[in-house]
């Protein structure tokens, strides 16, 4: 889809797997059409949800291809592309097929920890070589490294890169980027739980994964925060509070997958070394589904 606007609610996609492991593709199927029909105004693919560290190449082929197929161009499609080689990066751009997607969305460098100035010349090379609008992801628990606010400034000036996925949880970070950045580039929040308050700050939505299993009511929340509707929009907030904590307390996307097992959308099952949620995160989501929905 052409002319792409970073906004609103997007769902950071899960990878159903079946009983011995190999990928659902129809449990797939059902989870992105349950997504689509909850109004969700983009879908994320490959991200760090969707298990893809443990996914092979011709798995990833596989999944991408099945998205655009099976989305049909009923909402855009944003890609996972990322990693901690940028050479690695630039040459998987070149190489896999970017139809069908809209976006990129790319992982600060984990594990190799690089400088600011590292991260800000891997984002220049990817933005460079990317046929694709580019979104940056910091999501310092998981790479190692914080993107900090001067090195997203710089780079929000730099041609392709349209805005941020920030999952760093610093209130004061996230202030000053949205303080001081281009009209043209959006910040967005990587974590449900504080989605509300950085919209009220002025976020344009979030990379959710709750959205796989509560589109229609996140989705909600998050456009009423885009209206203004800031009173409207906080008791859907309160009403997810524990959810948010649960979803993650066993590990991303153990949570999401049980609440999904839960609603009938897929199995419970993950790749190694990810594992279910523990038997008594289990029981507590399935309470608190139950009150969600009666």
């Amino acid at each position: 889809m052409d002319n792409f606007t970073l906004k609103g609610m997007g769902v950071a996609l899960v990878t159903p797997f079946k009983s011995d492991k190999t990928i659902d593709y129809d449990a797939l199927g059902r989870i992105i059409d349950y997504i689509i029909d909850g109004d969700a105004d983009f879908i994320v693919v490959l991200g760090t949800t969707g298990e893809t560290p443990t996914l092979f190449a011709e798995e990833k082929q596989a999944i991408r291809g099945f998205a655009v197929e099976h989305t049909r161009g009923r909402v855009p499609l944003v890609l996972g592309v990322g990693g901690n080689s940028t050479i690695g990066v630039v040459r998987e751009l070149h190489t896999i097929p970017l139809e069908g997607f809209s976006a990129i969305l790319s992982v600060v460098p984990y594990y190799n920890k690089p400088s600011q100035e590292g991260i800000y010349a891997h984002y220049r090379e990817i933005a460079a070589n990317s046929p694709l609008p580019v979104i940056l992801y910091n999501v310092p628990g998981r790479t190692g490294v914080n993107m900090t606010a001067a090195t997203t400034l710089r780079l929000a000036r730099e041609h392709n890169i349209i805005g941020v996925k920030e999952a760093s949880g610093n209130f004061v970070q996230i202030e000053e980027i949205i303080k001081n950045k281009p009209e043209d580039f959006t910040v967005i929040s990587g974590d449900d739980g504080i989605t509300y308050p950085l919209m009220t700050l002025g976020a344009k939505g979030v990379i959710s994964v709750i959205g796989n299993a509560f589109p229609k009511e996140f989705g909600r929340m998050v456009r009423l925060c885009l209206d203004g509707k800031f009173a409207e929009a906080l008791p859907i907030h309160f009403k997810f509070t524990e959810l948010f904590n649960l979803l993650f307390v066993d590990g991303n996307p153990a949570g999401v997958k049980c609440t999904l097992n839960a609603l009938g959308l897929c199995e419970n099952e993950l790749r190694l070394p990810l594992v279910p949620t523990r038997l008594s995160t289990n029981e507590q989501i399935h309470k608190l589904l139950a009150s969600l929905r009666s």
